[in-house]
């Protein structure tokens, strides 16, 4: 039987699309203030649920900026049940406060059952308000698939390359597409947000204030630069180039294929720090490994280099193994309420949210080790909770919490060796796993790539010549060309084992 769908039942569809309960939301309020993380996707997050919130009779008139760490409980509380809702995006942990969250990471903690929520996992979360949610698209495509590809560091796929990333002026080049050059100009939107992201208010007004697009982001971003006397385009890639030549004489190990950093050098200069800095003065490299002053570990592939898919390493399984490496003395350290507490409101003040019983039981309360009655947990079920991440880049979190306790002042920025997840005994834990990680693959590649071979042959396809490439170019380059049918073959074999 055809079902047949009026236009009034289509469009009475379409409005019941998007945030649940939005309608009774907006009788019950006509104000709202939008809470948004701190880089491109939460910006442009904030734009489009701002543009969604005008479309439903609610006038946006505050946002703020929300990070993980101290500056997530250093937020301000809102002003109790008044007239302006707060509203949270593109961010995983959520508190009793929001009457709406959306968001795109793989899990999220602390949601509150009567907060209406849209999680739905994706490239960027501006991809879901704004081609998902609302019943008309927000961001145009082009920008959503700019915002994406920053966001995931889908850089190999759109043949982006650390230059371009790092590039701050933009000029309209006749020899490339219309399309091509809009993802010019995102990088560089995305860039100058980056540069000028720490000035007061400076993300609060572009939500405020900007138009749903990279153009009109763009546009805002010049004016306001040119008002406020901020440093100029031309300014920020001079000290953009000097960092980069700083770190290709110092500050950066290279183990193989595995650079390695403890801190970034002197980042002052506004516009100077690149996270991509290592993969340009390195381009050869897979893998970086990065420790932080302030207690944190973060590895990364090369999202710039083709072949990093191949290598067959999980960084997360990774730091997962790194964990499990020290949790014998992790388990030792418990943390308590207070002393999470403590350094958890390190930025807090009178005005704000703070880290509250709830946090603590959002964030840690099915952790393993956590005791109800005394509210604590030990430091291996600490970091678990604290650390996370994917394939591609991982972070292990929360090192400095191991640092400090009722008679321990708090310790801003780590020495060397006070992170031996890190740095342990003068080796990097993850280069000495993901070395061994890399070693067991290609044993195993090599014996994967023979079956394919065979496979192949089974159905008649000459190998020949591809072996020929083997012996001359390594099997990372054979795997790169191979024919559809090899690959079929190559990753049936590999998903298998």
């Amino acid at each position: 039987m055809k079902i047949i769908i009026t236009e009034s039942q289509l469009k009475q569809l379409i409005n019941e699309s998007g945030i649940r309960d939005i309608k009774q939301i907006s009788k019950r309020y006509k104000k709202a203030k939008i809470y948004f993380h701190q880089d491109l996707d939460g910006v442009t997050t904030a734009l489009a649920m701002k543009n969604y919130l005008e479309q439903n009779g609610i006038e946006v008139v505050d946002a703020e900026v929300i990070q993980y760490g101290a500056k997530e409980f250093a937020i301000k509380k809102p002003e109790g049940e008044g007239d302006v809702m707060p509203v949270l995006v593109d961010f995983a942990h959520g508190k009793p406060m929001f009457v709406i969250h959306t968001d795109h990471h793989d899990s999220q903690a602390g949601v509150e059952k009567d907060t209406a929520t849209s999680f739905r996992h994706s490239r960027s979360n501006v991809e879901t308000i704004s081609q998902i949610l609302s019943p008309k698209e927000i961001f145009t495509a082009d920008d959503i698939l700019l915002i994406s590809t920053v966001d995931s560091a889908n850089f190999v796929a759109n043949n982006i390359t650390p230059e371009m990333v790092m590039n701050y002026l933009f000029k309209y080049d006749k020899n490339e597409t219309l399309k091509r050059n809009k993802m010019l100009m995102g990088l560089v939107v995305n860039k100058l947000l980056l540069a000028y992201k720490n000035k007061p208010n400076f993300l609060e007004d572009i939500v405020l204030n900007a138009k749903p697009s990279l153009l009109s982001i763009l546009n805002f971003i010049k004016k306001v630069a040119v008002e406020k006397g901020y440093a100029n385009p031309e300014q920020l890639t001079k000290n953009t180039e000097d960092y980069v030549q700083s770190r290709k004489d110092s500050g950066v190990e290279i183990t193989g294929n595995i650079l390695s950093q403890y801190g970034f050098g002197s980042t002052t200069k506004p516009g100077a720090y690149d996270r991509y800095t290592p993969f340009r003065n390195n381009p050869d490299a897979d893998f970086l490994v990065t420790g932080m002053p302030f207690g944190s570990v973060q590895a990364s592939c090369n999202p710039f280099k083709e072949s990093r898919a191949l290598k067959g390493i999980n960084l997360g399984e990774i730091k997962d193994q790194v964990l499990l490496d020290f949790k014998p003395e992790l388990e030792k350290q418990i943390l308590t309420f207070r002393i999470i507490k403590r350094i958890a409101e390190k930025e807090a003040t009178k005005e704000s949210v703070g880290f509250t019983s709830k946090d603590m039981m959002a964030l840690y309360g099915s952790m393993p080790s956590y005791d109800p009655n005394t509210q604590s947990i030990n430091g291996y079920d600490f970091l678990v909770a604290n650390s996370g991440g994917h394939k591609c880049i991982t972070n292990i979190s929360g090192i400095n919490f191991m640092y400090s306790g009722y008679d321990k002042p708090y310790t801003k920025d780590l020495p060397k060796e006070a992170i031996p997840i890190a740095f342990y005994e003068g080796d990097n834990s993850f280069i000495k796993d993901i070395k061994q990680k890399l070693l067991r693959f290609r044993k195993l590649s090599e014996k994967q790539i023979q079956a394919a071979i065979n496979g192949m042959k089974r159905e008649g396809i000459d190998t020949e010549a591809l072996m020929n490439q083997k012996q001359e170019r390594g099997y990372l380059d054979l795997v790169k060309e191979m024919k559809d049918r090899f690959v079929d073959i190559l990753n049936e074999i590999m998903t298998n084992n």
